[in-house]
């Protein structure tokens, strides 16, 4: 009877054992299965979000329209290779508002600082370049706060330029600026080791004293930048301008001074030139926007693979030329 009592008990206890065994690993293949898809709900969630940024902020874009209309393309904002205006986008811009058909006439909303000469002299030559290839329709600049420098440098290639009374327009003139600290360094006690591997290599170095011959070199290529501007300039107003010894002094003027001295030719907004001049009210935008995934992408991959050479070049030559 004992035994039997033994063999029963021995009996459950192998029973309760291997039902707490299945129990568990009934358990934790549900924990595997619920973590399996959690992680497949998590990436499809993850891959969603990523789509719905690409599409709202990534991709670049346009406007567009059917029907006579007036083609749009805002130059807003700082000029150069990575700044919000750059050849590469304006391009496709006017590409695409010669492209489309129904294209009467285009208009360059010009709000602008200026910038880099070469991108601006980019878009100059490439607006030309459109016009003989497409005589039938002109292109009109209209300046809002401030057409100045490249800005400038950009709109003498439309066939009329329109302000506002109190818009800033000129500005036609070319700067390298930078600074000396050699005095600072004296007062600290600081001495300057560089070597280099041809005479004009540290040309304007910042810590060094200023070479009289390597300054003449550097002032003679900033007059040849600023010839080039005169002559832009000259060759987009013609007669039209009125040439004073201030005109290509680097001053600006307001806009109701623009038209007098033949900087501009008239006053009105881009409604205004759609509706009055080019009989075209319909306003469609060509300009390619870029996106914030395309922006944030391009800036923070630019400044992480070029960080240490770029300090390295700013401590070397802590120079802009822009055409200001």
């Amino acid at each position: 009877m004992a035994v039997r009592k033994k063999t029963e008990s021995k009996t459950n206890v192998h029973w309760e054992r291997e039902a707490i065994e299945k129990i568990a690993l009934s358990a934790l293949g549900e924990q595997k299965i619920a973590r399996r898809w959690g992680i497949f709900f998590k990436s499809i969630t993850f891959l969603y979000l990523f789509v719905l940024l690409f599409f709202a902020f990534g991709a670049t874009h346009t406007k567009g329209g059917s029907g006579i209309h007036t083609a749009l393309i805002e130059i807003n904002g700082v000029i150069g290779e990575k700044d919000e205006v750059n050849a590469k986008d304006f391009f496709e811009s006017v590409q695409r508002a010669y492209d489309s058909r129904g294209t009467k006439g285009i208009i360059l909303k010009i709000n602008s600082p200026g910038g880099s000469p070469v991108q601006a002299g980019m878009i100059n030559d490439e607006i030309k370049r459109q016009k003989k290839l497409h005589p039938h329709i002109l292109v009109y600049a209209v300046v809002e706060d401030i057409c100045a420098s490249g800005g400038y440098y950009i709109a003498v290639a439309a066939d009329e330029i329109f302000v506002d009374k109190a818009s800033i327009v000129g500005s036609i003139g070319v700067l390298m600026d930078g600074f000396g600290f050699t005095e600072t360094m004296k007062k600290a006690g600081v001495e300057r080791r560089l070597m280099t591997a041809g005479s004009n290599k540290a040309m304007l170095d910042p810590f060094s004293p200023v070479n009289p011959k390597q300054q003449a070199f550097v002032q003679e290529m900033l007059n040849q930048v600023h010839q080039q501007f005169i002559k832009v300039v000259k060759d987009g107003r013609g007669n039209r301008l009125k040439e004073s010894p201030e005109t290509f002094s680097g001053l600006f003027w307001n806009g109701e001074a623009a038209v007098k001295l033949g900087l501009a030719d008239g006053f009105g907004n881009y409604d205004y030139v759609a509706r009055e001049i080019i009989k075209a009210e319909e306003v469609v935008d060509f300009t390619t926007y870029e996106g914030f995934a395309d922006r944030f992408a391009r800036k923070f991959g630019a400044s992480l693979g070029s960080s240490m050479n770029e300090s390295l070049r700013a401590a070397i030559l802590n120079q802009k030329l822009i055409i200001k």
